[in-house]
């Protein structure tokens, strides 16, 4: 079966790497999807930042076959990503896609929402995803179309076609699926999708494990925690598909999603109560976390971003 080597990744440490190149070429995918558990697909992403040799495909693009139609999870970075996913789907299936969710309003979520809304297909989004997308697609759009050049091709800023602020459920086929708002955590309007029969999460960006989460500007870490604690954790997933970065389980994630905020709200906390300032707090030890893909790109960030909210905590 083709799900039994994700079964071995769940339980395993972490094995991606952002130095490793394409891993499908012909196609701008950078992974061809996997079977996680029966039904469920993953192409999982590149656990780089965007470039144009992974054509942003550095997220997880994931869908659901339920035996009355396909549900995709995330639009995809780019018209052409959304397109190639598209392709894969219809190599595994005759069955048609029938709705996308985005699971926030990031650009690797939404841009490929216009190849999706082409089809014709039904996009729904957390109601603070849609408003971020109204107001800074065209600014995220220009971003992509930078690294991503000849790639960026067809991809126009589309929002969802429905909204919702707490839970969103559909019942397709075998499958019970249950978009769901948590509260808040890495970004606006970041959702998860939840297959309570399953005992499968598609988590989105509220869980981290293979490469270093980044802190936004407007990524309230204390409140990330509450929502883990009193929301995530009570989910008691068995399988945790992440947003990015292989299939794994809820050890894995916690460990390198709300261990890390408290290992650096406890780091950064020390230093305020030592007198520190800011140029100091970019340079707290976060060296139990160096392994991880994109620690280099962000580790001072994150340090001068907590530091910035935890001075007026």
């Amino acid at each position: 079966m083709r799900w039994i080597a994700i079964f071995m990744v769940i339980g395993s440490t972490a094995l991606a790497s952002e130095d490793i190149a394409d891993k499908y070429p012909g196609s701008m995918l950078y992974d061809k999807p996997v079977e996680v558990i029966p039904g469920v697909f993953s192409a999982i992403g590149a656990t780089a930042p965007p470039t144009y040799e992974n054509a942003g495909h550095n997220n997880n693009l994931s869908f659901i076959v339920t035996g009355e139609g396909v549900v995709v999870v995330n639009g995809g970075a780019a018209y052409g990503l959304a397109r190639a996913l598209h392709d894969e789907i219809k190599a595994i299936t005759d069955q048609p896609v029938r709705l996308v969710f985005n699971e926030n309003g990031q650009g690797h979520a939404m841009l490929g929402n216009s190849y999706w809304a082409e089809q014709g297909v039904p996009i729904v989004a957390h109601e603070e995803a849609a408003q971020e997308i109204e107001d800074y697609g065209g600014t995220v759009l220009e971003g992509m179309e930078r690294y991503n050049r000849d790639k960026a091709e067809g991809t126009s800023v589309v929002g969802p076609t429905e909204t919702f602020a707490e839970e969103y459920t559909v019942d397709m086929g075998r499958f019970r699926i249950e978009a769901r708002y948590l509260g808040p955590a890495h970004s606006p309007g970041d959702i998860v999708v939840w297959l309570p029969e399953q005992s499968l999460v598609i988590s989105g960006d509220m869980a981290f494990h293979e490469r270093m989460l980044p802190i936004f500007e407007h990524t309230y870490t204390a409140d990330w925690l509450d929502t883990w604690d009193t929301e995530f954790e009570a989910l008691n997933a068995t399988y945790v598909i992440p947003g990015h970065g292989h299939p794994t389980n809820m050890d894995q994630v916690r460990r390198y999603t709300k261990d890390y905020l408290v290992y650096l709200r406890g780091k950064i906390g020390e230093h305020l109560e030592n007198g520190g300032g800011l140029v100091e707090a970019y340079y707290v030890d976060q060296s139990p976390y160096a392994h991880l893909d994109t620690f280099e790109e962000l580790a001072t960030k994150n340090a001068g971003r907590v530091f910035e909210q935890m001075e007026f905590e």
